[in-house]
């Protein structure tokens, strides 16, 4: 394996870390109603579990709601049921025809808990990426032993990867502060 595949193969797999951090802080709520909040939520669909965004248009008419339409008007109950069982802490209202979510303002207590659970869901995405540092680091220095690198390229690739390394980590802790800050504003 060369340098570049090494290379390669480590930002493609930090690249995914970063992507799933951005997904789990679509779903972190804020004092804003937004999408994310229920977009994932899984709704009993015919015996099968089927992401509430397939099922359904999501929209937010208002800042302090979210407004479900589903494309089949069948499955308001499930939807309902789904939203219930979920961990987001919301009640739907319902007139079968569409389901309106209220997002309540959050409590300066809430709010500092959902702060914390931001910084742990950066820190489970910097400890990731640092997983693949090591990873990479260790492919280098097998291509070494094999006799693939010489010491010198072993020592560009490790610094690269390091290179790669603070540059996903940087991203991570911007987008865990611009969560914040979305959460800490009133």
């Amino acid at each position: 394996m060369s340098i570049e595949e090494i290379l390669l193969e480590a930002e493609e797999r930090m690249e995914k870390s970063v992507a799933l951090l951005a997904d789990q802080l679509r779903g972190v709520r804020t004092g804003r109603a937004n999408v994310g909040l229920v977009e994932s939520i899984r709704v009993d669909y015919y015996g099968s579990p089927t992401p509430l965004k397939q099922m359904a248009n999501l929209s937010t008419p208002e800042p302090q709601q979210i407004l479900i339409r589903p494309f089949d008007p069948s499955v308001i109950g499930d939807i309902v049921k789904a939203i219930q069982t979920s961990d987001i802490g919301l009640s739907p209202n319902s007139d079968n025809k569409v389901i309106r979510l209220n997002v309540p303002s959050l409590s300066v207590e809430q709010r500092k808990k959902l702060v914390g659970r931001v910084k742990d869901l950066a820190e489970e995405a910097r400890v990731s990426i640092r997983n693949i540092r090591r990873d990479a680091n260790k492919q280098g220095d097998q291509e070494q032993t094999d006799k693939i690198l010489t010491e010198d390229d072993l020592k560009t690739c490790k610094d690269e990867v390091q290179e790669l390394t603070k540059k996903y980590e940087t991203k991570v802790n911007e987008m865990a502060d611009k969560k914040s800050e979305e959460i800490l504003e009133v």
